[in-house]
């Protein structure tokens, strides 16, 4: 049983308090998005340091582990990589982080900007993490992982601590789900207290594929977002969190990219497509929110070169 909780979370928030954002809430009649009477609160996580919700783990990891002279190593699709990269560069801790070539050159270019050490490798994430644990072995460096790691799920459960200070407990709170670090710690954090829905591409069922087998098994890893949404297995310390507390929902890339749009043209919000896939269970009906309630969607992830300037 993992062993991250309410009360580890709670100790976790006052330690990474000035190092991350407290992000907005912004409440949006349901009706805007053409949906019944629906109150939507959309806890705007893009918003945070390195553009997602990783920075509050990365913090976690880096304040609450000993970090050994040899600095830290991380695996990512992307966000992770960069919020470790961030984390590292204001603490004074060197970083190596290792990215698969699918990843968006939105947030490659991130992780260059902030001064870790960048190797690319492997089209998928998983090719990323082997690369990273070796250089692990052998360099002695700590690997923060993206995911399966308890600081990092307390890190990211302070997301619901403070979305609960926000706007009190909602009928439900949706996020997405890649290997389960914020839905696991999202659900830690409210412990049964509400619904709380792990939104999944269909192509890359991680969440979905593990509950029907009773524990972690390899999935699929495609889809618009797979990127950030497409590790081979859910997490196996997140896993005894999401099969007591978490329900899995579905949905398709059309969905997704419908909500990529939904959201710039209603809110003006840019979000790459996880950051839009929580959203897209409501909008498709995959999820079916019942009248007057209220629901919270987190949108995490602004790391996408969708929108260009001039």
């Amino acid at each position: 049983m993992c062993a991250v909780d309410r009360d580890r979370i709670a100790a976790t928030e006052p330690v990474i308090r000035r190092h991350i954002r407290r992000t907005p809430v912004v409440e949006v009649d349901g009706r805007d998005f053409g949906l019944g009477d629906v109150a939507l609160w959309f806890k705007l996580e893009l918003t945070q340091k390195a553009g997602s919700f990783k920075a509050r783990g990365a913090f976690a990891n880096l304040l609450l582990r000993k970090v050994p002279p040899a600095g830290v190593v991380a695996a990512s699709g992307g966000n992770h990589g960069a919020a470790v990269a961030l984390a590292a560069r204001e603490l004074g801790i060197p970083a190596r982080i290792y990215v698969p070539t699918i990843s968006n050159p939105a947030k490659v270019e991130r992780i260059r900007a902030s001064g870790a050490e960048l190797v690319l490798t492997g089209e998928r994430y998983d090719d990323a993490l082997a690369a990273s644990a070796a250089w692990a072995e052998t360099s002695g460096a700590l690997p923060i992982h993206a995911y399966d790691q308890d600081e990092t799920m307390m890190g990211a459960g302070t997301l619901g601590l403070e979305l609960e200070d926000q706007i009190g407990v909602p009928d439900a709170v949706l996020a997405a789900v890649g290997g389960g670090g914020l839905i696991g710690g999202i659900a830690a954090w409210f412990g049964g207290r509400t619904r709380v829905i792990g939104v999944e591409p269909e192509l890359a069922p991680t969440l979905a594929r593990a509950l029907a087998a009773g524990e972690p098994v390899d999935a699929p890893a495609g889809g618009i977002a797979a990127d950030s949404l497409a590790p081979r297995q859910i997490g196996a310390r997140v896993f005894p969190i999401a099969q007591r507390f978490v329900e899995s929902v579905l949905v398709p890339d059309e969905a997704i990219a419908q909500a990529q749009r939904a959201l710039w043209a209603t809110l003006r919000i840019v979000a790459e497509p996880g950051g839009a896939a929580a959203l897209a269970a409501v909008l498709s009906g995959r999820f079916a929110a019942p009248a007057r309630s209220r629901i919270a969607i987190v949108v995490s992830g602004a790391n996408t070169s969708a929108v260009q300037f001039p």
